[in-house]
């Protein structure tokens, strides 16, 4: 059987394929609440053969959302609806995940479709949160650099998210530690100023995705994986590097993260990408070999021969999808009919079968 197709094991967990449905934020909630939106978008991609389906970025506290329109995690009443689709998805084969997420200084912001604008207070945002009080374009209000009671409460809300996401029976979850988000931000120098025990040093700035990633891990049962996606490079002189992102990997495996979820940019708006078909694999590439833990390709992945020679070339241990799977929300089937492999359909879909 291709690489692709086959089963790989994380703790206790036995995913069924090696592709993954990457978190893709839908701005559809209405205070972080899901509906039949969401039991639709996730379901989907369980019938359609996905291995593990991620949730959009799902809010670990109210000011920690990209937008008023953002999943959230952050109370209790949330469990529910979440539970929900948790069951639908695992009734169909694959396993659910969610990524926690807090987006600091890149809170407040209108959906893409939009403008994607930031929302000041006065038109209904709220104040928003970073290590340093450095907005992320000049027009945006400045953040509020957090006090050490601030980064306690990240950490705490981190952890009761963790928290609410067993009582909802996800299997897996993932830390954002990616895109200009809160973690980013602090350890970046582009966006950490700090002169504190959490700013300055490579040692200093990464303190806080540590922090949060032992947090969780001490909560989070032995049995189930822990992810954290992390943004391998932040395109930009004098930024984060690749360097530094192995260095991290290695001690994030110490905490006892399973894998490293490589994406990369979003922390600058000047940052000059390379986007191009499977840009980032090299840094999934070099977080599994240099730092020996298991690494996620994510980024531009849109064919099953592409997504096959990247595991076959010991590039990465899974591969996420994001854009494709908004196309093809059956994408392993067609990835089985098109590398000549057989799997599980799904009763109701025999009839449309490639023969």
């Amino acid at each position: 059987m291709s690489l692709l197709l086959s089963p790989i094991s994380i703790r206790s967990i036995t995913f069924r394929n090696r592709i993954v449905v990457s978190p893709m934020c839908q701005y559809s909630s209405v205070d972080g609440y899901v509906n039949d939106w969401h039991l639709v978008h996730l379901g989907a991609r369980a019938v359609g053969g996905a291995a593990l389906v991620i949730t959009e970025a799902n809010a670990v506290s109210p000011e920690g959302r990209i937008s008023p329109a953002d999943l959230g995690i952050w109370s209790d009443d949330h469990i529910p609806g979440l539970k929900r689709i948790v069951d639908f998805i695992h009734q169909h084969g694959a396993i659910a995940g969610t990524q926690l997420a807090h987006a600091g200084r890149k809170a407040s912001h209108r959906e893409p479709w939009n403008g994607g604008a930031f929302i000041p207070q006065s038109e209904g945002g709220w104040k928003t949160v970073a290590p340093s009080a450095i907005p992320f374009v000049p027009a945006n209000e400045l953040p509020e650099a957090l006090s050490k009671e601030g980064i306690q409460k990240v950490i705490d809300d981190f952890v009761a998210a963790a928290k609410r996401s067993l009582q909802c029976g996800f299997k897996v979850v993932e830390i954002h530690a990616a895109h200009g988000y809160l973690l980013h931000q602090f350890y970046s120098p582009l966006s950490n100023h700090r002169t504190d025990e959490y700013g300055g040093s490579f040692e200093n700035r990464i303190r806080l995705t540590m922090e949060v990633c032992r947090a969780v891990r001490a909560l989070w049962p032995d049995e189930l994986p822990l992810f954290i996606r992390v943004s391998s490079t932040d395109w930009t002189d004098g930024g984060w590097t690749l360097e530094d992102t192995v260095e991290l990997a290695k001690q994030l495996k110490s905490e006892g993260v399973d894998l490293v979820d490589c994406s990369s940019g979003a922390n600058v708006p000047h940052a000059k990408i390379p986007a191009a078909p499977g840009y980032q694999v090299p840094f999934a590439e070099a977080v599994k070999q240099q730092a020996g833990i298991l690494s996620g390709a994510v980024g531009l992945i849109s064919t099953p021969q592409q997504a096959e020679k990247i595991l076959a070339d010991g590039k990465a241990d899974m591969i996420f999808l994001a854009r494709e799977f908004l196309r093809n929300a059956n994408f392993p089937l067609w990835a089985a009919h098109e590398l000549g492999e057989e799997i599980e359909w799904p009763a109701q879909y025999l009839r449309g079968k490639w023969r």
